[in-house]
């Protein structure tokens, strides 16, 4: 036993063994990340409960189980439940999602067991999917179309019918509006930014601002125009309207151009819904929030964050890159490149959210402030490049990063033997020839180590971007189609803040709190691609020049 303790064989085995459950733990909670998110889009039976309180009083409940528990019965006495007959030890008490948020106060409530006098699953309760006011449970009872009341036939095809009508019409609009509206007033402030500035400087003449007001006055038509085909679209698709009996047994008429989807979960087999799981998971990805972010999708949070990283990227490489070949190929071994050296692991320790504020307080105020002085003096006092925006949001994240990728470069450069310097310099090749065809290749696969991690803790990053740059709802994304096409001055949507907003700050915990995990996983998952990304290329760079190591 001695001789097995000092052969360090108990250590190995300690090692393996705690790095195996570290990696049973990280994959144990992905996998609840996952399970807890993903199930959030599969469709479960609606009940319609018939139930009888403590007091008597009778009452219709219709609505999905979102989660039960058992509470121990001394509990529920001890706040006042009497119970007529006594249920034992524990009661089982269910969490309803009722929807009808404009019927009820709250879109969840809890139900005892004790209470329940009788459960089914009604074929024709359909789940009516909204653009606000969340989901709506009941019995349709008929359509109104163009103004006519429709009870008989397929009633199921043709409230699908109209529903798609109206969703083309409301997509048609919405796109318009987004679109040729979006650049009419897009030119519209050029414009006036345009005429400001002539004024600043002193160059409005007379013919200038007839040339402006002629341009204006185009603009304006086109965009009356617009603006009457905009309303006619609206109008078209709020003419239809559903009629449904909800568990009060009150028929309520519900205008189509707010409903998105309509279901009937209880007539669905296994097949149909998991077709409708994965429809959820794609209007997930790739639709807007709506709803305060408790509903809708996640689409413009996933382009700010692979944006805002893509950009950190392409700014740290470079400044790291060329810091960490300057330490190592040129500044001499001294005291001062000692304490540089110190200096970069020190930041890699500095607390985020102190890059926040040097970020705000350099960046934003400083140079955006002076950007906007300089080159748009006409805005002001509204501010262009003054304020938060993905740009600052990317530098600020880049010096936070850019330790990992000097100290992994470096690491990478002392690897190379000196005998290939020495090498390529005696063939007559200059120092600098040396590092571009030699040196900085067979480096590579360390610098985009040094990348990958970069990106890994910037894609995660949630506290500095909450200073310089991210906002709970980014009204357009920093690309659209209007000159010069990428505004980096824009604030933008981050999936970390989103899960933030979310869980931490929705007037609906439980409606979020499964859009948490599931935005939870979805930024996971975003970090792994763009790190598989990294990794590809880096294997790729390795197998290319690894003839150069020979």
């Amino acid at each position: 036993m001695g001789k097995w303790f000092k052969s360090g064989s108990p250590w190995i085995w300690m090692t393996g063994g705690a790095v195996s459950l570290s990696l049973i733990a990280v994959l144990g909670l992905l996998l609840l990340i996952a399970w807890r998110g993903l199930s959030f889009f599969w469709v479960g039976d609606v009940y319609q409960w018939e139930l009888k309180d403590q007091h008597g009083k009778t009452s219709t409940l219709i609505g999905e189980i979102y989660d039960r528990e058992d509470v121990p019965t001394e509990r529920l006495e001890s706040a006042g439940h009497k119970f007529k007959v006594h249920p034992g030890e524990t009661v089982t008490r269910y969490l309803i999602k009722t929807g009808n948020r404009e019927r009820v106060s709250l879109d969840f409530r809890w139900v005892l067991e004790t209470d329940i006098v009788s459960r089914s699953t009604p074929k024709d309760i359909v789940v009516l999917e909204r653009t606000k006011n969340g989901n709506f449970y009941g019995f349709p009872v008929a359509v109104v179309e163009d103004g006519k009341e429709i009870k008989n036939g397929d009633l199921r095809a043709k409230l699908d019918q109209l529903i798609e009508r109206a969703v083309e019409l409301s997509d048609e609009a919405h796109s318009l509006q987004k679109g040729e509206i979006g650049r009419i007033n897009y030119d519209l402030e050029t414009l006036r930014l345009k005429s400001r500035k002539y004024e600043l400087e002193g160059k409005l003449t007379d013919a200038k601002k007839q040339e402006i007001a002629d341009s204006r006055e185009k603009l304006n038509l086109k965009y009356q125009e617009l603006e009457k085909t905009f309303f006619k679209l609206r109008t078209k698709a709020g003419r239809d309207a559903v009629l449904v009996r909800d568990m009060t047994g009150e028929v309520l008429r519900l205008p189509m151009n707010t409903i998105l989807d309509a279901t009937y979960v209880n007539d669905m087999g296994f097949f149909a819904k998991l077709g409708h799981w994965f429809v959820g998971v794609g209007k997930f990805i790739s639709s807007d929030p709506r709803e305060a972010n408790t509903e809708g999708g996640v689409f413009p949070a996933i382009f700010g964050t692979v944006f805002m990283v893509l950009l950190m990227a392409v700014i740290v490489t470079p400044f790291g890159v060329i810091a960490a070949i300057y330490l190592h190929e040129y500044a001499k071994k001294g005291p001062i490149t000692r304490m540089i050296r110190i200096a970069v692991i020190n930041l890699a320790g500095v607390p985020s959210i102190v890059y926040g504020v040097f970020g705000l307080g350099f960046f934003v105020y400083m140079v955006g402030g002076s950007i906007d002085q300089l080159f748009y003096p006409e805005a002001l006092p509204s501010p262009t490049f003054g304020s938060p925006g993905v740009i600052w949001s990317a530098l600020t994240l880049a010096i936070l990063t850019l330790p990992v990728v000097i100290v992994s470069t470096e690491e990478g450069l002392s690897r190379i033997p000196s005998s290939v310097r020495q090498g390529s310099l005696a063939l007559g090749a200059t120092k600098a020839e040396t590092l571009w065809r030699i040196v900085i290749p067979m480096a590579s696969p360390a610098i985009m180590t040094g990348l990958i991690l970069a990106v890994a803790r910037a894609a995660g990053e949630v506290a500095p971007l909450m200073l310089v740059g991210v906002v709970k709802l980014a009204p357009t994304l920093p690309i659209d189609m209007n000159f010069p096409f990428v505004h980096l001055e824009r604030k933008f949507m981050h999936l970390g803040f989103h899960i933030y907003d979310v869980g931490f700050q929705s007037p609906n915990v439980e409606a979020a709190r499964p859009l948490v995990y599931a935005t939870s996983f979805l930024l996971v998952s975003v970090i792994v691609a763009l790190n598989l990304t990294a990794i590809s290329v880096r294997n790729h760079l390795r197998e290319k020049y690894r003839s150069l190591e020979h």
